[in-house]
């Protein structure tokens, strides 16, 4: 089976959690039998293969989808979005239903998101299939807190946030939050995706802000830092349920994460996670406060159940969904 990989042009410029993805399986999906080539708009070869995949539903991607079912092809979309009545004015959600509409299979990241999906934009609940987010193995393997402490000098304990700086991880209200706990440092790391949000953050946070930048998904020093910090907090106003707490989450890492998404389908068990309200900066506090106390307590079954989550595992079920969709079942 050879699956064409595509995604909206400027998703590289600032790599997230859904490049990552997108990569991950593009690395893991071989050993399933499935060949992926990378979409290139100067020699797309797009009847070379037996799919397209499409990463994401930002804005404008609904052309290419159009134009790949005009071809014959059929067409799966991963979804990355969580969107509810409540919050659906704040989406061209016509736009993203057509694009929905058109594909054969729409990727997301649990079940609750598939359900909430359906359900929001009036679809077919069947269109949907549940592909969890996963983790690489190399997480798996430690890396010394002392290395990222010695190559940024950061002494003392801190609180660390992965992720590009953007309005949706809501790392102001973090900031905001970390006041109340002086005795800690924060820790950003990650593209500034957002350079006005950037700024003010930076006004708001003073000198208990490190703002170190990205740091490459594969360096041993992003290992390191989850292992180093206190607590790892996610405090956005949204995930599904975000690659950066799952990678933290396999260190063994003490988390802090939203609730609003599908955290709680993956870490609802979890004797290591606290969960808070993103537009509550008390509840941020105290669900840190929690994380640290749980410092002391060792994970329940912690690595056996994270490595169920690597993208070994996890691209198998991906592999499954292609099949069924080509074989017509």
């Amino acid at each position: 089976m050879k699956v064409l990989f595509a995604t909206y042009p400027m998703a590289f410029h600032t790599p997230g959690g859904g490049e990552i993805q997108l990569l991950a399986y593009e690395k893991h999906l071989p050993q399933h039998g499935v060949g992926v080539t990378l979409f290139d708009q100067w020699k797309p070869r797009f009847l070379e293969h037996d799919l397209v995949h499409f990463f994401s539903c930002v804005g404008g991607s609904v052309h290419l989808c159009h134009f790949v079912k005009q071809l014959g092809l059929p067409l799966v979309v991963s979804s990355s979005l969580w969107v509810t009545e409540e919050t659906k004015h704040l989406y061209p959600c016509d736009e993203i239903r057509h694009q929905f509409l058109l594909a054969d299979r729409v990727i997301a990241n649990s079940k609750i998101e598939c359900e909430t999906l359906a359900r929001t934009l009036d679809l077919p609940r069947e269109k949907f299939v549940s592909v969890l987010n996963g983790v690489d193995d190399l997480f798996f393997d430690p890396v010394p807190p002392h290395r990222f402490r010695d190559t940024f000098n950061i002494t003392g304990s801190f609180v660390l946030n992965v992720g590009n700086i953007e309005p949706r991880k809501n790392q102001l209200a973090l900031i905001q939050a970390m006041k109340q706990m002086p005795e800690l440092q924060l820790v950003l790391i990650g593209h500034e995706r957002d350079p006005a949000y950037a700024q003010a953050c930076r006004e708001e946070g003073g000198d208990q802000v490190r703002f170190l930048g990205p740091i490459t998904h594969t360096d041993p020093l992003l290992r390191s830092a989850y292992a180093a910090c206190e607590v790892f907090c996610l405090p956005s106003t949204l995930e599904t349920p975000g690659l950066a707490a799952l990678e933290a989450y396999a260190v063994g890492a003490h988390i802090a994460i939203t609730e609003v998404g599908s955290t709680r389908e993956y870490f609802g068990h979890a004797s290591n996670v606290q969960f808070l309200d993103p537009a509550s900066v008390p509840t941020i506090v105290e669900a840190i406060r929690s994380a640290r106390a749980e410092k002391d307590r060792a994970p329940s079954s912690l690595l056996n159940d994270a490595r169920s989550l690597s993208w070994r595992n996890i691209t198998s079920n991906l592999a499954n969904a292609y099949t069924t969709l080509l074989s017509g079942k």
